[in-house]
């Protein structure tokens, strides 16, 4: 995960590219001022080490806008992968939940069928239409733009479950709410994503969420509106993407940022931010190519790729490791973040496309109640004393992932999870708590019906809370962890 390349002592001249076609690019920093040189005069000479420190910074701001391009790829563009969903503006449901097949999104939960929409509102908004759905059905609608933040919610919580339409518009368009929309929604990209959540209480409840799912519709506001549709936006010549190894390593990675940075126009408080990257050729325009790069700036750049894990790993061990920081503060808007990019790749990392903390909270377990590391070699309990359930207004789950991928187990009984649905079917403990077995073989029996199976080898456990109450929001309410029986 961690590249060590060595650094030499060579200054070398690394130009980075403008083209001159944006002023964000026309503009960059000097080595040894602060001040931005005109558009007419040439960019300063960038040294190794220089360009290790904006890689760093790049790739740590970049990581999640590269992911999020790989995953929109795989299920919008690549009609040739087994994971395609269909085209853009279109809703896509899948009347079935995860399972250790669907690899594309690490963390992937188990609770929900899904309905996705990728969304590209460069040429006109879309109208979303939900229907009316019962009111004790959880469902939401996680609109995420390409930066990976959660910058509006439809749903159970904050909009009711009386149906509605809503505008999906881009970030260029300058209209108003047309009659019969509830709601404008504004992305900062032209490419976002809507994704959809719909309850299942059970296996006999899945006819019922296909119903609802028929339900959820998009349209271009031209139809909605019935009236001639704009020019349509030019073709996008898609870029294939990096595997998600190849992220971690290779300098291409530069190359799909700049990229998936065409459709994401600078945001006023990044201005400087995007004006440093332009320095090494990072930029909607710029000319990074890996193929170019001298020995000595190829070694810089991947040394700022590996400067960046770095950080992330110090983060995983001080901080998420011992329960300082976690998916509340991961995963957000961006005021939210408020310019954190060090978390923000660490939602991407351990779990993209997680919800704002409002909407579901995410306790994770990488080590059990000593600090060991979980493993299928050893057997634990999971206990939730009596009247210690997770507080949540909607529903809660524990969920087994296999590391180092954090995808779902395959084992003999198909069962990725315990969820509060199951209840009915869990054996309470004597006193009325629960106890749940986390092991690889069968606890027997008896057992069988607490058990949540594990891999042979490393593995994780994430508890969702849906809708979460206060209690667990403000921290009165602490989750259990694993003990090692």
């Amino acid at each position: 995960m961690k590249i060590h390349a060595l650094l030499t002592m060579v200054a070398m001249l690394f130009v980075a590219g403008c083209n001159g076609t944006t002023n964000d690019q026309a503009q960059s920093s000097s080595a040894s001022s602060s001040g931005s040189a005109s558009s007419s005069t040439s960019p300063a000479p960038v040294t190794p080490d220089e360009a290790r420190a904006i890689a760093k910074e790049a790739y740590i701001y970049g990581f999640p806008m590269v992911d999020n391009y790989r995953v929109q790829y795989t299920y919008f563009v690549d009609n040739q992968n087994p994971q395609y969903k269909g085209g853009w503006n279109e809703v896509h449901s899948s009347a079935q939940v995860f399972t250790p097949a669907d690899t594309t999104i690490q963390t992937p939960n188990s609770d929900t069928p899904y309905s996705t929409v990728g969304a590209d509102l460069r040429t006109e908004p879309l109208v979303v239409t939900v229907p009316p759905i019962q009111q004790d059905r959880y469902y939401s609608l996680q609109f995420v733009d390409g930066y990976t933040y959660n910058f509006a919610y439809v749903g159970s919580r904050t909009t009711g479950n009386g149906g509605g339409k809503y505008l999906l518009a881009g970030p260029d368009w300058k209209g108003e709410k047309p009659a019969g929309v509830d709601e404008v929604i504004r992305s900062d990209t032209d490419l976002a994503m809507v994704i959809y959540r719909t309850q299942l209480f059970g296996p006999s409840d899945i006819e019922e969420v296909k119903k609802i799912q028929a339900g959820y519709q998009v349209a271009p506001l031209s139809v909605f509106l019935n009236q001639p549709p704009p020019a349509p936006a030019p073709p996008i010549d898609f870029v294939p993407p990096l595997t998600p190894d190849q992220q971690r390593t290779s300098p291409q990675f530069f190359e799909i940022l700049n990229f998936a940075l065409r459709f994401a126009p600078t945001l006023p408080e990044e201005k400087e931010l995007r004006e440093r990257f332009a320095r090494i050729g990072i930029g909607p325009d710029g000319d990074f190519d890996a193929e170019k790069l001298t020995p000595e700036m190829r070694s810089a750049i991947e040394g700022g790729m590996a400067d960046a894990w770095a950080d992330l790993d110090a983060l995983k061990k001080n901080d998420i490791d011992t329960g300082k920081v976690g998916s509340a503060q991961f995963f957000g808007s961006r005021q939210d973040l408020k310019g954190n990019y060090l978390y923000r790749m660490a939602g991407a990392v351990f779990g993209i496309y997680g919800n704002t903390a409002a909407e579901a909270l995410y306790p994770s377990f990488t080590n059990d109640s000593t600090g060991a590391p979980l493993t299928g070699a050893n057997n634990y309990t999971f206990h939730f004393p009596k009247g210690q359930l997770p507080p949540v207004n909607a529903f809660w789950s524990l969920t087994m992932y296999e590391l180092p991928q954090s995808l779902l187990v395959a084992n003999p009984m198909n069962r990725y999870l315990i969820n509060s649905p199951m209840l009915p079917s869990l054996v309470p403990d004597p006193d009325g708590g629960y106890t749940f077995y986390v092991q690889n073989s069968s606890p027997g029996l008896d057992r069988e019906s607490n058990w949540l199976p594990a891999p042979k080898g490393p593995f994780s456990l994430v508890l969702r809370l849906y809708w979460p109450k206060p209690d667990a929001l403000n921290g009165t309410w602490k989750p259990p962890q694993p003990v090692k029986v």
